[in-house]
């Protein structure tokens, strides 16, 4: 009974202290900011999605201001169906910008009205293209019929591989394509600021994304990145993106594609080797229903990334190119809605937010454990437009409303400086979740980073079973603190705090929001601190910090000194 009264008072009055006592037993976490790991690398700051079409409109446009006005650094966006032909018209799982058509004559027409919409709408905020190379144009496909999909969520997600998928009929009228499209660039937005941008080619080729050979894909990788290159030398282009690189299906197409990089006849130049200026790959969760209520599994993600992150490593010349994640996430199908698929439950609430805490922490364990260089790991959501409210999508905002994983970026774009050390002590490290998960205590953490006049200290409350729990206390000595006062900024995401799915549902879960209720909503959406900012003490170099922290819950701990 307790269990249920507590479950009504959290649905409707957004309040995670008011149920449950305190956990007897304690966590203590020990901070050193005189101990760095070295630069704290922003691999947070990428993000992609499936249908470029929502890009320039109303709720994509406002999304897209929030995501660069919270990094210090340029945000890279991945997006899918940037060649792909169509009216622009937006759909899951669908998008066009007819940037190549050919005339009666079969002679290339080439339209970048919409491809520069897209491109401007990222520049124009300080954010830069993760240009994907594809998909494949009706003109150009070997198999072009069927080409437009009508996919919505509960239809069979083959449906969606149609004409685009295939490879091309005359792969130099591609390279030609390509070709223009670097050139054409370079003639809207100048040589360095496309050189600041990366390209690749294609999405998943090991599954059904290409629906050819991974010979075929080779000899379109040949021909992609000698087109690029022949427009900008200085250009950067990268691949394969293959999925679940701990998938031996997907682990032969890898090696397959880096031996060719390494060995292999090129298919333009017949010279040995071919063009490779950075590496991607990308790895997933797998949740499912147990019992009634959700359970995550980042032992599965991580274990995609290590084993990519290990292949990687086994390649001597290319060890140390950067390594994009082209896709990071918890799960593989953005556009597949909470009310199909219940293990997507996750999404609107706090578990999503703190599984993104716990798992991005330990991305960079695995790149230093197998000594490889993670640039980037891509969050593969963005936003659905005019979609009911919440329903469900792997998306950071529903209907220009935030959504608490968002507010986990908030707290990334104010780290930087150093890594530096957590104590590894504790129920669980990067090792431990990759073998088993979190099926046991729950994963109480931080990371933490250091600048000249500032420290930054995340720290979560995870665990794989999204089940209402008893709060944590949660007690952080930092040492290595300069100075004899600092100011403190606490910020949270949990139940009560920067989260716009609690007080929707406080509201009765409207279908139709009023205006004022939109606006307590964007509120809500955004990050809040759990306390006003306070002046504390130092001794000897030494604080301590002590608060309770719900399941699921996420704290910054932002440090401040002269």
């Amino acid at each position: 009974m307790l269990r249920s009264v507590c479950q009504i008072i959290l649905v409707f009055l957004s309040v995670s202290t008011a149920c449950f006592a305190q956990s007897p037993s304690p966590v203590s976490i020990q901070v050193d900011l005189a101990k760095s790991q070295g630069p704290l690398r922003p691999i947070w700051a990428w993000f992609g999605y499936d249908e470029p079409n929502y890009t320039y409109m109303k709720d994509g446009k406002k999304l897209l201001t929030e995501i660069a006005k919270l990094s210090r650094v340029p945000v890279f966006v991945r997006a899918h169906s940037l060649l792909v032909t169509g009216d622009g018209t937006a759909a899951l799982k669908w998008g066009s910008t007819n940037a190549y058509t050919e005339d009666a004559q079969g002679k290339p027409v080439y339209d970048w009205t919409i491809v520069d919409q897209i491109f401007d709408t990222y520049i124009e905020r300080g954010m830069k293209p993760l240009a994907q190379i594809g998909f494949m144009p009706e003109a150009l496909s070997s198999k072009p019929q069927p080409y437009r999909h009508h996919w919505q969520p509960g239809d069979n997600y083959n449906d969606i591989y149609t004409g685009w998928a295939y490879p091309p009929k005359d792969y130099a009228k591609f390279a030609t394509l390509v070709y223009e499209w670097v050139n054409h660039s370079i003639a809207r937005y100048g040589k360095k600021e496309v050189e600041s941008w990366y390209w690749e080619l294609w999405n998943e080729p090991n599954i059904s994304y290409w629906k050819g050979t991974t010979e075929e894909y080779i000899k379109l990788y040949d021909y992609t990145a000698d087109a690029v290159k022949r427009a900008l030398p200085t250009a950067r282009i990268g691949g394969p993106e293959v999925t679940g690189p701990n998938w031996d299906v997907s682990e032969k197409f890898f090696r397959a594609f880096l031996d060719h990089v390494v060995n292999g006849k090129n298919y333009v130049t017949g010279k040995v080797g071919t063009p490779l200026d950075f590496i991607t790959f990308h790895a997933k969760g797998a949740p499912k229903v147990v019992d009634g209520i959700v359970q995550m599994n980042m032992g599965t993600q991580l274990r995609d990334i290590d084993k990519g992150f290990e292949i990687v490593a086994s390649y001597p010349t290319l060890k140390k190119l950067p390594i994009i994640i082209g896709e990071s996430d918890p799960e593989g199908c953005a556009a597949c809605s909470e009310d199909l698929h219940p293990q997507n439950a996750y999404r609107n609430g706090t578990m999503y937010s703190s599984y993104t805490a716990a798992s991005f922490a330990r991305k960079h364990d695995l790149a230093q454990a197998r000594g490889v260089n993670l640039l980037g790991a891509v969050t593969w959501a963005f936003e659905f437009e005019d979609q009911p409210w919440f329903r469900g999508f792997r998306d950071l905002a529903t209907n220009g409303v935030d959504k608490p994983v968002l507010n986990v970026f908030r707290m990334f774009g104010m780290m930087q400086g150093n890594r530096v050390e957590v104590a590894q002590n504790l129920a669980y490290d990067y090792r431990k979740i990759k073998n088993e998960s979190v099926r046991g205590e729950p994963d109480i953490n931080a990371f933490a980073a250091k600048d000249a006049r500032e420290a930054a200290i995340m720290v979560w409350n995870y665990h794989d079973d999204n089940k209402l729990v008893a709060s944590s206390s949660v007690t952080v000595q930092v040492k290595g603190v300069p100075g004899q006062r600092v100011l403190l900024q606490h910020y949270r995401i949990d139940q009560q705090f920067s989260n716009s799915y609690e007080v929707w549902k406080a509201m009765g879960s409207p279908k139709n929001p009023t205006a004022e209720q939109i606006a307590a909503l964007e509120k809500a959406g955004q990050l809040q601190l759990l306390t006003s900012p306070e002046w504390i003490n130092v001794k000897d170099g030494t604080t301590t910090l002590s608060f309770s922290l719900p399941r699921q819950g996420v704290s910054l701990l932002k440090l401040s000194w002269e």
